[in-house]
């Protein structure tokens, strides 16, 4: 696929190595616009912890001699790992499992903008990877506590960060994106999994949603299709 919002030789930034993070790494450098893609992850040196905030300020200052980056794309999240699994009732709620799901879905990427958004050009697009069940008015079955809230505050701090960002720089583009159910370790486990898109079909789709955005989009919350999914 070639980008076309961002000009030639335009630049990304890709925060996480997940499936995702990199199909859409190899989606990027097979664009002949861009001219190069940056990645940031725990494999990277130096790299980032999104449980370790101190580590976020030298990750950023590593790649800040290649901005600005015409596009930066934050794709981090955990919905369950050895020790955390989403909830299907009230009375399952572990504090220390909701604080671990915070950091890494909504205080981690907070502070990451915080880094990351003095890197964008000042006409760029950057978007993070929410999902679907973050959506307070989409809730019809419950469940999955600290993922749905996590979710929720992301997309309250993304809204947020490209009002004020907007203020300095009206034309860029800050985007919470919903990619759908994607083969990758995170859906697995779980009912729909076997309907799920390969991750650079599903990186395919919500590339082409960040290149057609506009700045009035910018704070908006987006599915993988280009719709406009309620708060």
């Amino acid at each position: 696929m070639r980008l076309t919002s961002f000009g030639d030789e335009y630049r990304a930034l890709v925060v996480g190595s997940g499936a995702l993070g990199q199909a859409f790494c190899e989606l990027l450098r097979e664009d002949p616009a861009c001219a190069g893609v940056t990645v940031l992850s725990r494999a990277t040196q130096p790299g980032f912890d999104l449980l370790e905030p101190a580590s976020f300020a030298a990750a950023a200052q590593a790649v800040a001699a290649q901005a600005p980056y015409q596009l930066v794309l934050i794709a981090t999240g955990v919905l369950h790992d050895a020790e955390i699994q989403p909830e299907k009732s009230l009375a399952a709620i572990d504090a220390e499992a909701m604080q671990s799901v915070f950091q890494i879905n909504s205080i981690g990427p907070a502070l990451l903008l915080q880094h990351v958004l003095p890197l964008l050009d000042r006409k760029g697009a950057l978007a993070v990877l929410s999902a679907r069940v973050g959506s307070i008015a989409d809730n019809r079955l419950g469940g999955w506590y600290a993922y749905r809230a996590s979710k929720a505050a992301l997309n309250m701090l993304l809204k947020t960060a490209a009002i004020e960002h907007a203020r300095r720089y009206p034309e860029a583009r800050l985007l919470s994106l919903h990619p759908g159910t994607v083969v990758s370790p995170l859906s697995q486990p779980f009912r729909g999994a076997a309907a799920a898109r390969p991750a650079r079909q599903a990186a395919a789709q919500l590339l082409s949603v960040v290149d057609n955005a506009t700045a009035a989009d910018s704070g908006g919350f987006f599915a993988y299709d280009g719709a406009v999914i309620p708060w």
